[in-house]
């Protein structure tokens, strides 16, 4: 029988979940911000794809920046530097200040996936890592269930503004309640920088980094535009769709928890699967989102073979050599939050070239795509989790 999960594993899924709400919370302004402005809803949407990319450029690097800190100190720091990024965001009146603001979280956000997820695998015993790993992965979730959908009800009861200040709110209880439930961990056994960085040269890595970019650009490339797409192209209220993302919300992580327990018995078996649905259901998506129903079946279908995918992404990474360091996983998210930008610009892209919504499906089912022949013809042959 498996000991129960520590409580500084939950706490850590609550900080995933304030960084995604922190991530998703444009999506659900998009908008209002759009107005308050005075730019365009691209232009709204490549907030999304600053935050990504900071994520995936400055993640890495302030992740070694805080590796040879005691974990708990770099916790400390990562939150403190986030809260005034975000504090900025709230106070921002041009588009420039936002763009600092979200650049600012971003690298925070990167650097603190990868630690959160090599810590979690840490605090656990070796028959716990998977389940410890899921647990902080679905603060994912948790951020699309109430961050995305809260945002967007704030936004239009109050102003884009409180937002931010509402996930300032929450990053200060989180830091102070992480504080106290995480025990005085060493940090990582040290390796010179050259060794460090010279992991990154394991052509392995590059098929599982390429495999999760495109699983995520794939989702992200119409997720950027839902709102639009579901109120414009498939004619459905604002206020059903705030209920539609809360559901989403909630299958991401009822897919999340089954992706974990198929991930146990053969990772690269759940992901051939996961790719294929997601490729199906947005095929479907484009060719049949004027029909109210099926669009939003499908967009509750993108909860079950989207990012709930992540734990079968990590668990492949964990069967790697390094594949546990926070410096490996940083990148590792790096390369996620490289998708995100990704589909969210190519999608942004693409209208502003005066394509319709339903490109952005589209382009998200052929990302999706290439996924799936990455994955096929990657020499990672091992099907099982990593011990």
């Amino acid at each position: 029988m498996r000991t129960p999960l520590p409580i500084s594993v939950y706490m850590l899924s609550f900080g995933i979940f304030i960084m995604i709400s922190c991530e998703l919370q444009v999506l659900g302004m998009m908008e209002q911000l759009a107005a308050a402005l005075t730019i365009s809803i691209a232009q709204a949407g490549y907030l999304v794809s600053i935050f990504a990319a900071s994520m995936a450029i400055g993640g890495p690097i302030l992740a070694i920046l805080v590796s040879r800190l005691a974990v708990k100190k770099t916790l400390m720091i990562l939150y403190i530097i986030f809260i005034l990024g975000e504090l900025l965001g709230g106070f921002s009146n041009t588009f420039s200040q936002l763009v600092i603001a979200r650049s600012i979280t971003g690298m925070v956000s990167g650097a603190f996936f990868g630690v959160s997820i090599g810590l979690s695998a840490r605090l656990v015993n070796s028959d716990s890592k998977l389940k410890a790993i899921s647990t902080v992965l679905a603060g994912i979730m948790l951020g699309t269930i109430i961050g995305l959908p809260l945002a967007k009800v704030v936004s239009e009861y109050s102003n884009w503004q409180t937002s931010f200040f509402l996930v300032v709110g929450l990053a200060s209880i989180s830091a102070l309640l992480t504080y106290l439930t995480l025990p005085d961990l060493s940090p990582e056994p040290p390796q010179p920088l050259r060794k460090e960085l010279g992991a990154v040269f394991d052509a392995r890595l590059w098929w599982v980094f390429c495999t999760s970019f495109c699983i995520i650009g794939a989702v992200y490339a119409p997720f950027s535009y839902i709102v639009p797409i579901l109120n414009e192209t498939s004619g459905i209220s604002q206020n059903s769709i705030t209920l539609i993302l809360f559901v989403y919300g909630g299958i991401m992580l009822i897919g999340n928890n089954l992706v974990a327990k198929m991930a146990a018995k053969n990772t690269k078996r759940t992901l051939v699967i996961g790719i294929s649905f997601l490729i199906v259901n947005l095929c479907i998506f484009a060719l049949f989102n004027g029909y109210h129903w099926l669009a939003i079946t499908c967009t509750l279908l993108l909860g079950l073979c989207g990012v709930s995918l992540n734990p079968a992404m990590v668990s492949r990474l964990m069967e790697l050599p390094q594949g546990g360091r926070a410096f490996i996983n940083t990148l590792h998210a790096s390369m996620i939050t490289l998708g995100i930008m990704f589909g969210s610009f190519t999608a942004g892209t693409a209208l502003s070239f005066g394509y319709p919504l339903t490109m952005t499906i589209w382009l998200g089912a052929a990302i999706a795509f290439f996924g799936l022949i990455i994955l096929k013809f990657s020499p990672i042959n091992t099907h099982t989790p990593f011990k």
